[in-house]
């Protein structure tokens, strides 16, 4: 059994993260429970900078906090000199109540409200990531009235297909996402904002794809959009200063992903645009990245408690865990395919199959299809890995069940970050009904 950064087996055979019993967290704070190792999470970003640093590149690696947003996970990245990606005022409200740095904020979203531009203003953060010609007029309007520069990036599509699931490739022609990069959207853009009085454009940004495993990809998209701001010096003396190849670097959810190391990528995205912008006589751009899964996705441990077993002779045998689609959508969503262990039993072999099945009223709630355990019984504690990432951020209040509690395992202690839901806190926001009577 493969594990993850800190994780070891204790001589009483439990699973342990961050120097912690997962055992005795689940007996502490209840299961469902979400555990991040913390100590995985800092060596990832220290790994992402270094490699900027030896190269000598101006950078920001700015942690895509969607995957995982939290007051907890923002002081953290603050502490490892990270930028923030955040895509809604949700995340930018969170964002601003931790303490993170404002001017490291960057702001993304496809349908930005003008509350969220106007608040991205007020609050003075970083930059936004522009996205489309309704979001310009309204920059425009805003920065005009309340007389405040704002920095942008123009988000683009550069035609590129990045192998991955089509629910989570966002850098081919046809997507929701930015300006098209060969249709003239993106030059237009560019001549709309260069001049304007209080927009300052740094350059583009591109995020071609989620749990991409090689550089090819990357490669081309930064070699487009260097091509691309060397041709507008050119044509209208404008240098832009930054390209952002934003993220999707993947990370080993099973055995079958074999992801690089954070360097590998970093090291290629360098080597081009130096190689680019060389060839255009364009000084080098910044280069700023937006890791987010490969920052929290295999730091993050879910540890439930099995609950009914059922066999289906010849078919199937079931595990059914206490959570499930609710803690959990990504297997339901796209087929996403996860490692386990019973963390009580992590020195015994596995000599079972199960279908690990959650407790949500969906046929499809099922976490892992085929699952490689000792002899499980009610009782046990089964972790399933990689859950940092799109686990806690996209988790629901389906069929009314209690979204989980968050914990920071590190050093051999470990701190609760996010309560677990009540009742009480599911119905907080419901109004009872009152029955008109007709006069």
């Amino acid at each position: 059994m493969h594990l993850y950064g800190t994780q070891a087996i204790n001589e009483q055979g439990h699973l342990t993260i961050g120097g912690t019993d997962s055992v005795e967290l689940a007996k502490e704070y209840g299961t469902p429970l979400y555990v991040y190792d913390i100590q995985l999470f800092r060596d990832r970003a220290k790994a992402f900078q270094k490699t900027f640093e030896d190269e000598g590149i101006g950078y920001q690696v700015a942690y895509a906090s969607k995957a995982f947003s939290s007051i907890a996970i923002y002081q953290v990245a603050a502490e490892e000199n990270l930028s923030l990606d955040v895509v809604s005022a949700g995340e930018l409200y969170t964002a601003i109540k931790s303490g993170f740095p404002k001017e490291k904020i960057h702001f993304h979203g496809n349908n930005k409200s003008k509350a969220e531009l106007r608040m991205a203003f007020e609050e003075e953060i970083g930059c936004i990531v522009v996205d489309n010609f309704y979001e310009i007029e309204l920059l425009k309007d805003l920065s005009e009235q309340l007389k405040k520069p704002m920095n942008i990036l123009l988000r683009v599509t550069p035609g590129i297909e990045a192998h991955t699931h089509d629910y989570i490739t966002t850098g081919q022609e046809d997507s929701k996402f930015g300006f098209d990069l060969n249709n003239g959207q993106t030059d237009r853009a560019f001549e709309e904002t260069y001049q304007h009085e209080f927009l300052n454009v740094l350059g583009l940004h591109c995020h071609i794809g989620s749990q991409i495993f090689d550089t090819a990809a990357f490669r081309l998209a930064a070699e487009k959009l260097v091509g691309r701001m060397a041709e507008w010096k050119k044509e209208y003396g404008y240098e832009c200063s930054v390209l952002n190849l934003g993220g999707g670097f993947g990370i080993r959810y099973t055995a079958e992903d074999e992801p690089l190391e954070p360097s590998v990528y970093v090291k290629e995205m360098i080597q081009v645009v130096k190689q680019t912008s060389a060839a255009a006589d364009f000084a080098i751009p910044e280069i700023w990245i937006e890791p987010g899964r490969s920052l929290v996705g295999d730091a993050g441990t879910t540890l439930y408690t099995i609950g009914s077993m059922k066999e289906v002779p010849g078919i199937r045998k079931y595990a059914a865990v206490d959570g499930g689609m609710s803690d959990n959508i990504r297997p339901a969503l796209y087929e996403a395919k996860y490692s386990s262990m019973i963390a009580n039993k992590a020195h015994e072999t596995a000599t079972e199959q199960y279908t690990i099945a959650g407790k949500c009223c969906e046929s499809g709630d099922k976490l892992i299809e085929q699952a490689e355990l000792p002899v499980a019984e009610p009782g046990d504690i089964l972790s399933i890995f990689c859950t940092g990432a799109y686990g806690y951020s996209m988790a629901s209040n389906y069929n009314r069940i209690a979204r989980p509690a968050v914990i920071f395992a590190e050093n051999g202690d470990h701190q609760l970050v996010v309560k677990r839901e009540t009742n009480d806190d599911l119905i907080m926001n419901d109004m009872s009904y009152k029955k008109q009577v007709k006069s």
